[in-house]
């Protein structure tokens, strides 16, 4: 049994060292790899930027929408608020005011917003989003009469 697990052992060293031999890339095939694998690694990069790119215009494209939709909005509740009495018509102006100013400042912040890293990128739609969400939000409170 001795000389079977020594035999099985001499045998698998011999077997390994042939193949790994056989599987060694001189320098000149290791530069070569290196610089497919590099240039495989900066078209995937170019790939991802662009991709960031096009993600980054198509939102503020859709953002931008968003707002003007809201400003839209804005005219209409100005128009309709002029039938109103005195006293409702100066309390809707003044919340349209409000909502027209947060709808100036959320197109200002996405014109303002420089390209920044793909983080960085993903924290500004976050906030951003929300910021339109609560936007929305108001929009519709506005809208709706509360009776008591």
């Amino acid at each position: 049994m001795k000389k079977s697990i020594l035999a099985l052992g001499i045998f698998t060293f011999i077997t390994s060292t042939i193949i790994l031999s056989c599987n060694s890339n001189t320098p000149a095939e290791k530069v070569e790899n290196a610089q497919t694998e590099v240039a495989d690694a900066n078209k995937d990069l170019e790939k991802a930027n662009e991709e960031y790119m096009a993600d980054m215009a198509s939102y503020k494209k859709e953002s931008a929408d968003k707002i003007a939709t809201n400003e839209a909005s804005i005219k209409d509740f100005n128009e309709r608020i002029s039938t109103e009495k005195k006293t409702a018509k100066a309390e809707y102006q003044k919340k349209i005011n409000e909502l027209e100013e947060k709808n100036t400042d959320l197109k200002k912040k996405l014109d303002d917003y420089k390209e920044n890293g793909k983080e960085n990128w993903a924290k500004f739609k976050t906030e951003f989003n929300h910021d339109m969400d609560e936007l929305g939000k108001a929009f519709k409170d506005l809208t709706v009469k509360n009776v008591k």
